[in-house]
Formats: C-alpha cells, structure tokens, sequence
C-alpha cells in the first residue's frame, strides 16, 4: 500500500482516503465501524465476582479508533455508540445484574462508558499531532485516553453511580486495580498498531 499524505497532522483516515470525493462516505463508514467494534468488543465480557465492572475489550477498541479516526470523528463513534446504548439497543456489555438502555449510564459502569467519546477525542487529538506514528509516542496517547476512562469510572464508582455510589477506597479496589495489569498489556500492544500501519502508507 502506497499512499501518499501531504498534511503533517493527517490521521491514519486521512492516509486510506486521499480523494476528496470519496472522503465523506467512507469517513461515515468508519464511524459507524468503530461504533460496530465497540459493539462488539463489549460482548467479550467477563464478569468478576469482586467488582460490579465486567473485564472487557472496549477500552483498546475505544482508544485505537479514536487514534486512527482523529479526534472528532473517534468522538463521534462513541457518541453514536452511546445513543444506541440509551435507545435501548443491546450494545453495552451482557451482564445479569445491569440492565440495558439508559439506566445502565446510571449504574456501576456509567462513567466509564460516558467518558468514551473524550478519550477517543483526547487519544485522535494527539495522533493529529503524530502520537501515533511511533511505538512509544503511540502508547503515550493510548495511556491519556485510558487515564480518562479510568478516572471518570472511579469517579462515578465512588460519587455517583446509582443505587449505592461506594466510596473512593472501595472504587479504586472495585474499579482500578485490578483492571490495571491487563490494560497496560492491551496498551502496549495496541500501541504497535498504528505505526504498523502508518509503516505500510509509505512510498
């Protein structure tokens, strides 16, 4: 694949789809993809019996589209993702205990599925500045998205989530640590794949 990108803050779209003419439909067409694989990936769910937050793959897919979208249209896959959610659709993660539709923003895992769009917008916004272009800068930008998610999800845990919010000690335990080997292990290797690709754009 050989393409060539004349904008120094082109994204990783921006490189697969050089003509103008073409731009909008398959821009549209990526959205509603990454919106798809978010779908998806929360059906790779694994319940915990210590925590009310299932283990699953969103957050890498999250990241990943926001890095090879940019910020507003990685934003907007997850804000699309989110209406589905909240119009009842079944997206977010299976789950026995958690309901599907709007309520589910209102419990356990609320905050980490509304702080989705801002770290798709906050991970694209800094592959526009070719975070995503090298290994290490790439799992740099991938770690202030994940920073996001787990910081709005701690939050909510420990503050607001509905019936019963738990406390911060309680949050970090339930919400964080044990969530943190197994994300830094997905950050590191979805930090490989962007500059992989962007290696094949070259001439």
């Amino acid at each position: 694949m050989t393409v060539r990108v004349d904008q120094m803050n082109a994204t990783l779209i921006d490189a697969l789809v050089p003509r103008a003419d073409l731009a909008r439909g398959i821009r549209a067409a990526a959205v509603v993809l990454i919106t798809a694989l978010t779908a998806a990936a929360a059906q790779v769910s694994i319940p915990l019996p210590f925590t009310p937050v299932p283990f699953t793959l969103q957050p890498m897919v999250v990241l990943l589209g926001g890095a090879a979208l940019g910020s507003r249209l990685g934003m907007s896959s997850q804000v699309l993702y989110l209406l589905l959610g909240m119009a009842g659709l079944p997206v977010f993660a299976a789950s026995p205990v958690l309901p599907q539709g709007i309520a589910r923003l209102m419990g356990p895992t609320g905050g980490y599925l509304l702080s989705y769009p801002i770290a798709a917008f906050v991970t694209g916004w800094l592959a526009e500045r070719r975070f995503d272009r090298r290994y290490l800068t790439s799992a740099l930008a991938m770690a202030a998205g994940l920073t996001i998610i787990f910081a709005a999800g701690v939050s909510w845990l420990a503050w607001f989530a509905q019936p019963a919010h738990l406390g911060l000690a309680a949050a970090l335990r339930t919400g964080l640590y044990p969530f943190v080997p197994a994300d830094i292990i997905k950050i590191f290797l979805a930090a490989a794949v962007l500059p992989s690709v962007w290696k094949l754009t070259k001439p």
